[in-house]
């Protein structure tokens, strides 16, 4: 028995299948109550619902299954277990059903909010609440940064992790080439960008987990105070360099006009990360162009789609002028 509000389709579950497998898995049993999806801005499929009188959080691939959305999930299952016990805010994995397919998982619901769709009280009216927050966005990080990568053996591929960005991304952009209608990266200084990065690349680095898209939406805050609740979203989790999450928190934090006021400088963040990591900091400019690079990279791909008719062309646009934003952000940290 599953009640819903009615105009909540949540018809993508199997509630049969789910609740013969919660209850091989020695979940509490019982009907299925107060379905109702969990909103995001994820591709796949989160429901929340209470049974047994205990609430969860299902996470799903989307209906219509993607190349690799099985394995993400795998990934995604397999690094939230791992992180139990050591400390970083993150969903409470309960049970994972890894071997038939589609795969999913059940996680405990995070009692918190996404900072960037809105602030409850008292974080709305209290500046110091605000400031806080964001160095609790990099303190929530630095914990990350010191979980050993022991915890995932075979995970990821550390080895020449640096080497690979530059060539990789710009591999990817050239591939859009591909799509009519899309003119080329009309980008100023590109190249230049490229060679900057190549050319002071680090020479080494201590692997570690990193979460791949750390920025401040796939944070969720407690609503008691300033402290991360959850970092969410870890489809790009992998073993690497984790002072690219701190760049990729830089290159995109908010303005202080934008969203949140009040909020602290991006260098804060990086005085607060360096005081609580044993890691080699003397190159966050690189980190921060590369994320810029790499995340700018990444946006033109829909602004190339759009050229092809394969995307929305406001989108298209938005997101190419987010681009050069990005690439101008670049160029001031290298001219530091």
């Amino acid at each position: 028995m599953t009640t819903t509000p009615a105009h909540i389709d949540v018809s993508v579950i199997d509630f049969d299948v789910l609740g013969a497998w919660m209850d091989a898995e020695g979940l509490p049993g019982g009907p299925f109550e107060n379905a109702r999806p969990v909103l995001g801005g994820t591709q796949n499929v989160m429901v929340a619902f209470e049974r047994g009188g205990v609430p969860y959080v299902l996470r799903r691939p989307p209906l219509h299954v993607r190349a690799k959305s099985n394995e993400v999930l795998r990934r995604e299952a397999r690094v939230l277990a791992a992180l139990r016990g050591t400390g970083v805010p993150a969903p409470r994995l309960v049970a994972a059903q890894t071997v038939d397919e589609p795969v999913f998982y059940l996680m405990e619901p995070v009692d918190g909010f996404n900072a960037t769709t809105g602030l409850p009280e008292p974080h709305a009216s209290d500046p110091a609440m605000r400031q806080r927050m964001g160095l609790e966005a990099a303190v929530a990080l630095a914990a990350l940064g010191r979980v050993s990568p022991d915890v995932l053996p075979g995970f990821g591929r550390p080895e020449g992790f640096l080497e690979r960005q530059v060539p990789r991304w710009m591999g990817e952009l050239e591939s859009y080439g591909k799509l009519d209608g899309y003119p080329g990266p009309e980008i100023p200084r590109l190249r230049e960008t490229a060679e900057w990065l190549e050319r002071n690349r680090p020479r080494t680095f201590t692997p570690g987990i990193m979460h791949g898209d750390y920025h401040l939406a796939n944070l969720m805050f407690s609503r008691e105070g300033p402290w991360v609740a959850a970092i969410v979203d870890w489809e790009m989790c992998t073993i690497g360099d984790p002072l690219l999450d701190l760049g990729w928190l830089v290159a995109t934090w908010p303005s202080s006009e934008l969203q949140i006021p009040g909020l602290p400088a991006a260098e804060e963040l990086v005085t607060c990360y360096a005081e609580l990591s044993e890691r080699d900091l003397s190159a966050v400019d690189w980190y921060v162009v590369m994320a810029c690079f790499k995340l700018g990279i990444v946006l033109e791909g829909t602004h190339a789609r759009a050229c092809a008719g394969k995307a929305p062309k406001d989108i298209g646009d938005l997101l190419h002028q987010t681009t050069l934003d990005l690439f101008a952000r670049a160029q001031t940290w290298i001219s530091r």
